[in-house]
């Protein structure tokens, strides 16, 4: 995973081991053969496209209470 795309997740979701749950749970829609929501010119794992998708704010995440 590119260092750059986790910096720019971290800024939209600070706690590290969120932002490792919502990247796990986008990777398996990936793999599962959704579509990316976001363009790259370059092949990107599904970990950087989730961790991209994330970073430019077009994934979103809710906490629920318990």
């Amino acid at each position: 995973m590119r260092d750059d795309y986790i910096k720019e997740a971290l800024k939209i979701i600070p706690d590290p081991n969120m932002l490792i749950n919502v990247v796990s749970r986008r990777v398996k829609q990936l793999r599962r053969g959704n579509r990316p929501l976001v363009e790259s010119l370059e092949k990107l794992s599904a970990e950087d496209t989730a961790l991209r998708e994330i970073g430019e704010g077009k994934i979103s995440y809710e906490i629920s209470e318990a």
